[in-house]
């Protein structure tokens, strides 16, 4: 049984978000060390943002520039200024730009900004003074002089900070019910087998699995579900992609198990294998049952970073999910053999016999 966590358990907006903040005096090196530190994240799957202050002082297509070496260092940079093409951070403050940028980056570091209320580091200058300026804001997790100040330890720092916030992500199931059901001829979720609905059979697997069952789509359940959060398919769209958006859209720091109601077969073992495959840098697990390139979408997991591959795909016009196939953090992991009756679709009559077969030479009983 999973242990119910708070999807908001604390109330600052950063708070579900791994931000670190590398600050310090003058010459205290902190543009080398996050260049250094960069490649080690990224060698761990991790894709990360660098934001750096006084982009007025900033020629961001000249090489050696500070930009630049974080740039080529393998992160991507957002420069905070004056100039024109970074009019859209004038448009609010430092913290909603960078819970803006944290739904998309593993790992967001900050240079400079000691006035900003965000967890840092604070680096002593070439003389080795510790005093904070008065205007900081935010906890101090370390003060390290210039040999203290090693990637090593920053990066140990910076491990702990990304999976602190990782393990703290609650994970939402969410099961997709509704539909046309025009080749079995009825609603699926509401279908009865061993006297539970399918859908009350999905919600007794999920749950032990997840911190909340959450149903998306439309139409009628059984009255002991009824406590359960409902939520309507995103509007404009179809398919399974309406209802992984929406309750993407409705809870924006959490993770998904999504499931269909049309999957009767679905083992615990195979929730169980899920979510043993995430990790931090992984977006989406996509199973890959033959090996073969053919993912499934459903009975799969989605990190909250997932959510703008989704809307961009949206944006091109396509509805298919597929399409997230090659793009950044989604993996297709092959799950073991004795579990791929978990992904089985049922959606017509014909297949409910064949599926009472089975199940009856599984108990040796002469159906």
């Amino acid at each position: 049984m999973r242990k119910k966590k708070d999807s908001h358990p604390l109330s600052h907006p950063l708070a579900p978000y791994p931000v670190l903040g590398i600050c310090g005096d003058s010459g205290a090196g902190k543009t080398t060390l996050i260049e250094a530190l960069i490649p080690r994240l990224r060698s761990r799957g991790l894709h990360v943002a660098v934001v750096k202050d006084g982009a007025h002082k900033v020629q961001i297509d000249t090489r050696g520039k500070d930009s630049d070496r974080f740039f080529s260092a393998g992160a991507d940079v957002v420069l905070l200024g004056e100039q024109p093409f970074l009019r859209h951070q004038q448009q609010g403050d430092l913290i909603a730009f960078l819970v803006t940028l944290c739904s998309s980056y593993d790992i967001v570091l900050v240079e400079g900004h000691a006035a900003t209320a965000i967890p840092k580091v604070w680096l002593s200058g070439p003389g080795g003074q510790h005093d904070l300026p008065p205007q900081n804001k935010g906890q101090i997790l370390a003060v390290l002089n210039r040999q203290q100040a090693t990637v090593d330890h920053i990066f140990s720092l910076v491990q702990s900070l990304i999976t602190t916030k990782w393990e703290q992500t609650p994970i939402w199931g969410c099961i997709l019910i509704g539909g046309k059901s025009s080749r079995m001829g009825r609603p699926k979720h509401l279908i009865r087998e061993k006297d539970k609905t399918w859908l009350e059979h999905a919600v007794e697997t999920l749950s032990p699995k997840v911190d909340q069952v959450v149903l998306s789509g439309s139409g009628e359940i059984p009255s002991t579900l009824s406590s359960l959060p409902r939520i309507p398919d995103a509007p404009g769209l179809a398919g399974p992609l309406a209802g992984i958006l929406s309750a993407m859209r409705w809870q924006r720091t959490v993770s998904w198990l999504v499931m269909a109601c049309d999957q009767p077969d679905v083992q615990p073992e195979s929730l169980d294998w899920l979510l043993t495959q995430r990790q931090p840098g992984i977006r989406a697990v996509l199973p890959d049952l033959l090996g073969d390139g053919h993912l499934e979408p459903l009975l799969a997991w989605y990190d909250f970073r997932c959510r703008p591959q989704l809307e961009s795909i949206i944006a091109s016009g396509s509805l298919r999910i597929s399409r997230l196939a090659d793009q950044v953090g989604v993996r297709h992991f092959q799950p073991p053999e004795h579990l791929h009756s978990s992904w089985r679709n049922v959606n017509t009559p014909d297949q409910i016999a064949r599926k009472e077969k089975r199940a009856c030479r599984k108990l040796e009983n002469p159906c």
